[in-house]
């Protein structure tokens, strides 16, 4: 059994040919797809987050009014660049998503991607310390995100409050028991995988990876999850850390599919990306039972326990629903994993 959801970019565009011309019709789409997926037996509806760009950019709020409309279905995020969050406001903020969500999302995080704009963090107010890179920096935000969603009291509280205060040191409210098992790190290379591991958080892999050994990307990424594995192991946690793999997934079972995604497809791509040489993972289009045969081959998704199928969230709510119903029916079933 694998647990299979979706992950949205988010993207809208004022062209008449575009499903989603605006930022509400993203956002409530985004709703209706969550909906429609738990309905059809998916198990994640996930969001991209991007600043400064025509996508989803808050995603607590989406989470949260997500969290209201689904009763089971996961809620994730892939991911929250760290970069950009203030973490004990960011803790308030997804303690109360998934408090609404009855528990239910899983977050993920990372030091983020390149970006719109120059140093977009700088206009939210943050900074490398001195001696720090932007990606230590995101890694120190994730440090203290992690550490105050525990829920240890932490500040002194104030002898004269407001509002009568419990004995002890005060802790941020409303806290989540169990959100900290439920934290996700974006990995691109190994040794942030690795790091990943030792941190107790959960593994999301993309379908872009940085290339350490010029083998196909499904090969490297394997290798990076079976790296994570071990190195979450020696950490010595009591629980068992989840991995999930994003991939571009269209089977092709009517003419419309076929219109849309019949010259899908490919090869990996090699090519740089903020000055590291990385590796593209490939997209897969094809019938069915081709479909099977071509995923079958794919190390990683086979590694892992969780796959997200990127939607091309501007065709429309009924036409992503139909992509994901189509491998939950068509493809699922013969790869073992429903």
């Amino acid at each position: 059994m694998k647990k299979i959801g979706f992950l949205s970019f988010g993207h809208w565009n004022p062209s008449p040919q575009s499903g989603t011309r605006s930022a509400a019709d993203v956002l409530h789409q985004t709703i209706d797809l969550a909906v429609a997926a738990e309905e059809l037996g998916a198990d994640g509806a996930y969001v991209r987050v991007h600043h400064f760009a025509q996508q989803l950019g808050s995603p607590f709020p989406l989470l949260a009014a997500m969290g209201a409309k689904t009763k089971k279905i996961e809620l994730g995020t892939g991911v929250i660049d760290m970069r950009y969050e203030n973490p004990l406001y960011m803790a308030e903020d997804a303690g109360s998503a998934d408090l609404i969500s009855g528990g239910r999302l899983q977050l993920g995080i990372s030091r983020g991607s390149p970006e719109q704009v120059i140093d977009g963090w700088r206009h939210f107010g943050y900074a490398p310390a001195p001696g720090e890179t932007e990606a230590d920096m995101a890694r120190r935000h994730a440090e203290v995100f992690l550490d105050v969603i525990e829920g240890k009291g932490f500040a002194q509280p104030n002898p004269r409050p407001m509002f009568p205060n419990p004995p002890g040191l005060l802790r941020l409210e409303p806290h989540s028991a169990g959100l900290r098992d439920r934290i996700w790190w974006g990995a691109a290379s190994n040794a942030t995988a690795e790091w990943a591991a030792r941190m107790g958080m959960n593994l999301q892999s993309s379908t872009l990876k940085v290339d350490e050994s010029g083998k196909p990307f499904h090969v490297q990424q394997a290798e990076q999850i079976r790296a994570y594995r071990e190195a979450w192991k020696d950490a010595g946690h009591t629980r068992e850390g989840r991995v999930s793999v994003s991939r571009s997934i269209f089977a092709l079972v009517n003419d419309q599919d076929r219109v849309y995604f019949g010259r899908q497809g490919g090869q990996d791509q090699f090519g740089v990306i903020d000055q590291y040489r990385a590796v593209f993972g490939r997209s897969y289009a094809d019938e069915p039972d081709r479909l099977i045969e071509q995923l079958r081959q794919d190390e990683a998704i086979a590694e892992a326990d969780t796959l997200l199928l990127t939607v091309p969230n501007q065709l429309g709510v009924d036409y992503n629903a139909h992509l994901i119903e189509s491998i939950l029916t068509h493809v699922a079933p013969g790869l073992g994993w429903r």
